[in-house]
């Protein structure tokens, strides 16, 4: 046996690999290695485990793959291998898991995978692969974990996956469609996947009579009230139901839960004003209940270490609960385009492990308090379209973070869950959503450690640009614009040297442009329109690309 994996090692896998001829297991796995497979590799008579999974190997998988006649385990997930599958590798009448999943292999899928007696494990998807639709095939294998995910299955649900028994099974990212299966209902999967596809109607009772550990049905067109029996799965640890059309209210078995982590309901027409209790899903670190029809209060009913929750575009009215505080491992919380009035509250800035923190579109009054600063590891704050009044505090230049701080990202709770044993791609968290130079725009949530964004727009903020915003070099937005705000543009904002976009429009701001905005070499949107700015507009650098005319207009001295 011959075990480098997760060695960082790189190059080419050498010709002389295939001298190894006693060989019995290989296994390479997590490295950086490129290029091709050696066709000397076929040199292993004896070799029953090869695992070149997750590096950087191109071009074809070798025919003489084939030759390989005592391989009971070939694991080539994660690389860049092109072409098709090998016909030669129908010698392997010994293989017991193959895992090609996640590279660039194209043509159609042989059924003679099929036919390998031995066969538990197939994961296919992540390719350019396709399924003949219309072959009419029956397994001689009895598999135990199939993926077939993005390789274009149409129709209804294939039924020869009930001869199976399978515990994983993955159909995402096709054009399945109608009803969800009772005989799919039934089966004792622990990992069902079947996301961004076409299926409808209600989801039958039975499927969460069966213990499952991974249920993600998002992205398709389910409806109907979630089951008041969902609460049965009692050992489900990631429940994605997102961006489907479920309405009424969440049932309160939901609560039953001990073991949930992840839980996504966004996108449908749940609407109650009672929510469930989550004090028992001890492990819940991310649940996602945006763009639904709740209303009341806030819910604070979750576990103290939750890390991520989003209750945006609901209709979440009065002020913000206390109780918020005892979520002290709060990352994100996103309030955005509900009802919340009453002025912001101090005590929110008492979570002070937050990354990220939404409330624009609301009805939030009164100033921004000089506590923010305590927020030290806030990148991402967007209070705009709010009512809040007052200066901008100067304390901000005291944001750890956003002033450039070295910064380990270090990978949540929930990162580390979906790169688990499966490596669920097809499961993700949803996009941060924020206007990004003008527009709305998602930001990957798995790669939020690069964005910086304040934005304080379309609010009742007076007085002068504090001049210790110039502080905050690691910002890529600032958006300033609908406001009251007088006084010159200081200087100082010339050293935001990663800004891209810089917005300080329907203000009341006067003087000229300063000159030293030339510095500014990531620029690439800029807006001082509707001000009572004078002077020459600075030429050099990134400012002679902001030739529109509307970003400088309805100054009349410029």
């Amino acid at each position: 046996m011959l075990n480098l994996s997760y060695n960082r090692l790189s190059g080419e896998l050498l010709e002389e690999i295939g001298n190894l001829t006693k060989l019995q297991q290989l296994s390479l796995g997590s490295n950086k290695f490129s290029n091709s497979i050696p066709s000397s590799i076929s040199y292993l008579r004896e070799l029953e485990q090869l695992d070149l999974t997750d590096n950087a190997l191109s071009m074809e998988i070798p025919t003489h793959i084939g030759n390989l006649s005592n391989l009971s385990s070939l694991q080539l997930r994660k690389n860049k291998l092109t072409g098709g599958i090998p016909a030669s590798m129908q010698k392997l009448n010994k293989l017991e898991s193959l895992d090609f999943e996640g590279n660039l292999l194209t043509g159609e899928i042989p059924f003679w995978l099929f036919d390998f007696k031995d066969l538990q494990a197939l994961h296919l998807g992540g390719n350019n692969l396709t399924w003949q639709n219309n072959m009419k095939m029956v397994p001689k294998c009895k598999l135990i974990e199939l993926s077939l995910r993005s390789c274009d299955l149409q129709g209804e649900i294939p039924e020869w996956i009930s001869t199976q028994t399978l515990f994983f099974l993955d159909l995402s990212n096709s054009l399945l469609h109608g009803p969800f299966p009772q005989w799919l209902a039934e089966i004792n999967l622990v990992y069902l996947i079947l996301s961004h596809n076409k299926l409808l109607g209600s989801l039958p009772p039975a499927l969460f009579r069966s213990p499952r550990y991974v249920l993600s049905l998002s992205c398709n067109n389910f409806s109907g009230e979630l089951p008041k029996t969902i609460g049965d799965a009692g050992f489900l640890s990631i429940l994605m139901l997102d961006r489907n059309k479920f309405s009424g209210p969440i049932p309160q078995s939901i609560s039953q839960f001990s073991n949930l982590e992840i839980l996504d309901l966004s996108c449908n027409r749940l609407s109650n004003n009672i929510f469930p209790v989550f004090y028992r899903q001890v492990y819940l670190r991310y649940a996602n209940f945006s763009s639904n029809q709740f209303s009341g209060e806030v819910p604070t009913t979750f576990p103290t270490d939750i890390e991520i929750l989003s209750s945006g575009g609901n209709k979440f009215s009065g002020a913000l609960p206390s109780n918020l505080t005892k979520l002290r491992n709060l990352e994100r919380l996103e309030l955005q385009d509900n009802d919340i009035s009453g002025e912001f509250p101090n005590f929110l800035l008492q979570i002070s492990n937050l990354r990220v923190l939404n409330l624009r579109n609301n009805s939030l009054q009164g100033s921004i308090p000089k506590t923010i600063s305590n927020l030290k590891n806030l990148q991402i704050l967007d209070l705009s379209s709010n009512n809040l009044t007052g200066e901008i505090p100067t304390e901000f230049a005291n944001l750890t973070r956003m002033s450039g701080a070295p910064y380990l990202p270090s990978h949540t709770f929930v990162d580390i869950l979906l790169s688990s044993r499966f490596g669920f791609d097809n499961i993700t968290v949803n996009e941060l959503i924020v206007n990004w130079k003008k527009s709305k725009q998602g930001l990957p949530s798995n790669n939020l450690e690069m964005y910086f964004l304040l934005d304080l727009s379309n609010n009742q903020l007076s007085s002068e640009i504090p001049t210790s915003l110039g502080a905050l070099k690691a910002l890529k937005m600032l958006n300033l614009s609908y406001n009251k705000l007088s006084g010159k543009i200081p200087a100082s904002l010339s050293d935001l040297q990663n800004v891209e976009g810089l917005d300080l429009s329907h203000n009341k701001l006067y003087g000229p442009i300063p000159t030293t905005f030339t510095k500014l070499q990531q620029l690439t949107t800029l807006d001082v329109s509707n001000n009572q700015l004078t002077g020459r507009i600075p030429t050099g650098g990134q400012m002679n690309t902001m030739t529109d005319a509307n970003i400088y207009a309805n100054n009349s001295g410029l």
